[in-house]
């Protein structure tokens, strides 16, 4: 049996990832994912594959809850362990997959929730020092992008009037405009922004790109800040598409723009709206 390190197998198979086509979204979420489970086991004294018990998969969904990541979450980051484990098994670093008999965290379903206008303004009041995540919120706000294209965005895809978002997984690339209050947010950080060479728009101090769970931890610690503890940052892109349903913008529009792969989705959001049917305008709200 091999004596490979978690730490070090880590890299290897983020890296066959790659060579299976997988999306860089894709790696980045699965590499953030891992290394909290890497953290994990090194604090509990864990370094290679074969000292791991199923009992201490089950501590670390425990740990996660624990620390109030909601179990959608939670159920995500084992699908990345247990992807992780099966490779291990496949390439002969474990003899046994472990993960099998750890189960996911009970999501029960719930009706998405959105911001007021007083509340989504609450929040801009106390970012409003802080220009890189005050950033990342407006963009939610305003083109209802995801946390993992935000943390994806290069410096080659922003113009001044729109935002290109590349293809992942099963996503297609789509271009998305970028209204005036986007734009401003972002040019104020970009003044800000570490002068440190990268592609990516939104980085470190150290220039590294942020991790997806690095920028929702930062901007749910804002929304606490704001008072406002129902809220997640998944909930400011609700607040987009609840916005421009209200006010009339065209429910096509409004679905190429989320990057929803069918039309039903995003039509789920009319009874959520208030209204009784979407509008025909042709041209986002600023918010």
């Amino acid at each position: 049996m091999t004596q490979d390190t978690v730490k070090s197998l880590l890299p290897k198979f983020i890296s066959d990832l790659g060579n299976k086509g997988r999306s860089p979204a894709t790696m980045l979420a699965y590499r953030s994912d891992l290394e909290q489970l890497l953290e994990y086991l090194t604090k509990n004294s864990i370094a290679t594959p074969n000292q791991i018990k199923s009992s201490d998969l089950d501590s670390f969904r425990d740990a996660l809850l624990s620390q109030k990541f909601t179990p959608k979450s939670v159920s995500r980051k084992l699908n990345a362990v247990k992807t992780f484990f099966r490779w291990m098994v496949e390439n002969s670093y474990l003899t046994t997959d472990l993960s099998k008999s750890v189960s996911h965290p009970k999501v029960e379903s719930s009706m998405p929730k959105f911001l007021t206008p007083i509340e989504y303004r609450a929040l801009r009041d106390v970012v409003k020092f802080d220009t890189r995540i005050s950033a990342m919120i407006e963009l939610i706000l305003q083109s209802g992008l995801r946390i993992s294209e935000v943390a994806n965005i290069k410096m080659a895809h922003l113009t001044d009037s729109q935002i290109k978002i590349e293809g992942y997984a099963t996503q297609p690339e789509r271009t998305i405009p970028i209204n005036k209050p986007a734009k401003d947010a972002l040019d104020k950080y970009l003044i800000d922004r570490p002068k440190i060479e990268s592609e990516y728009i939104f980085i470190s101090k150290t220039g590294k790109p942020l991790a997806v769970r690095n920028i929702r931890a930062s901007v749910d610690r804002f929304i606490q800040k704001a008072e406002l503890p129902k809220y997640s940052v998944n909930d400011l892109r609700t607040t987009f598409i609840i916005e421009n349903i209200k006010n009339g913008v065209d429910l096509i529009l409004i679905s190429q723009v989320t990057g929803h792969k069918r039309l039903s989705t995003t039509e789920r959001y009319i009874s959520l709206a208030g209204v009784k049917e979407s509008g025909k305008k042709q041209a986002l709200i600023e918010l």
